[in-house]
């Protein structure tokens, strides 16, 4: 199967949606075509296109920098074009400024997500076509396919709980492109904004990415693999908390742990959960930097076994609650700033609302937690039937 991507359906166009129009383009390292060529460099390198402007996300336009590490501007690597950070280091640096914006007539997207609701490119884009709304710009969204399939799975995100890893309404796990969420975030958003989506070609959202033959580059430094990406809804719940999930490992999100735990008291607890699609393998691993840095942490590597039945985020949930009960007095949430909030805390954060770490705290097992969610995960199935684009 060769799937064609919104970039390169648009290069093949010759940029004809783009004509006489300034272009500034919200992009990374990992969108590329597949001969690796970045969507920067085919934008800029194109007579055709008037790129006047980069901004890039989380990480950075050049992806070097690591989860909440803010940047400043970054020196554009084409003339005439200048570069901006959409992650600085306030709140405020996370929408593109008014000033930028007037230089530009149309913000063309394209970014590669993994289909969570806290990688925060979905929320660049939200906050992108907001700040687009209001100056009367138009957007363009280049779709590209969800990397983790088309499963909905997770809680709701409540009122009081919106932040950069919640910035709209939508499941943890939410199976849709991001030219899907841009037509879902337009009506319900109320945004009076011309959007157009370049949708992908050769597309089914039941195909499993690895049949696509589209390259994977990182599209963040903790994101090395497709492999990452399909645990990473779960796994990435541990970042509220002091437990390890994995960076500063070779595998991050795929190794968890903590220092003075039983690896293989805790993977024999969490096999014995019979979570579906995966086996959990005892380990030891030391991370190089972040949390327990240097520090001999026992823990599991979670292994999927069948993606079609894998569900991350109530994998992620069992393995936190085992990770907390083997810590024991040691466990603690994360209560530093995350995300430039406070209050509430990551944990509330990343589940939407502070319901599970209440039921956590109050010693209600996963599986009726996760019950929970079932409405919730229905509910969602139906909102979003009306903005997807593939069959």
């Amino acid at each position: 199967m060769n799937v064609r991507t919104g970039l390169e359906v648009l290069v093949d166009e010759r940029f004809a949606r783009l004509k006489g129009r300034r272009v500034g383009l919200v992009t990374h390292p990992a969108a590329v075509d597949r001969n690796y060529r970045s969507a920067a460099e085919l934008f800029a390198c194109d007579p055709a296109v008037k790129l006047v402007a980069l901004f890039g996300p989380e990480h950075g336009f050049t992806g070097a920098a690591q989860d909440l590490e803010g940047v400043a501007a970054e020196p554009s690597p084409f003339p005439n074009v200048i570069c901006h950070s959409l992650y600085g280091h306030t709140i405020a640096s996370l929408r593109p400024s008014p000033e930028v914006l007037k230089l530009v007539d149309v913000l063309v997207v394209d970014m590669v997500d993994v289909g969570s609701r806290y990688y925060t490119f979905g929320t660049t884009m939200l906050y992108c076509m907001e700040e687009a709304a209001r100056m009367g710009k138009s957007v363009l969204v280049l779709d590209r396919p969800n990397p983790i399939g088309s499963a909905v799975e997770g809680p709701a995100l409540r009122p009081g709980f919106k932040s950069f890893v919640g910035g709209h309404d939508i499941a943890i796990r939410h199976g849709m492109t991001m030219g899907e969420l841009a037509r879902m975030y337009r009506k319900e958003c109320n945004l009076s904004l011309d959007l157009d989506v370049v949708k992908c070609e050769g597309w089914n959202r039941a195909d499993d990415y690895t049949s696509t033959n589209l390259p994977w580059v990182n599209p963040s430094p903790n994101m090395p693999s497709g492999e990452t990406a399909v645990v990473y809804p779960g796994m990435c719940l541990l970042e509220g908390t002091n437990l390890s999930e994995g960076r500063g490992t070779t595998r991050p999100f795929e190794l968890v742990g903590a220092p003075e735990v039983n690896a293989y008291r805790l993977a024999a607890s969490l096999n014995a959960e019979k979570l579906p699609g995966a086996y959990f393998r005892p380990t030891t691993f030391k991370p190089t930097f972040q949390k327990h840095v240097g520090v001999q942490c026992g823990g599991v590597q979670i292994h999927v076994t069948n993606r079609a039945r894998f569900e991350p985020v109530r994998a992620g949930l069992a393995t936190l609650m085992a990770l907390r009960k083997a810590c024991g007095k040691r466990f603690e949430w994360r209560t530093a700033a995350y995300e430039f909030v406070i209050d509430p805390i990551a944990m509330d954060l990343l589940f939407g609302s502070d319901r599970e770490r209440l039921a956590i705290e109050a010693g209600n097992n996963w599986r009726s937690i996760a019950a929970a969610w079932e409405p919730e995960e229905k509910q969602f199935r139906e909102r979003r039937a009306e903005f997807l684009l593939y069959a």
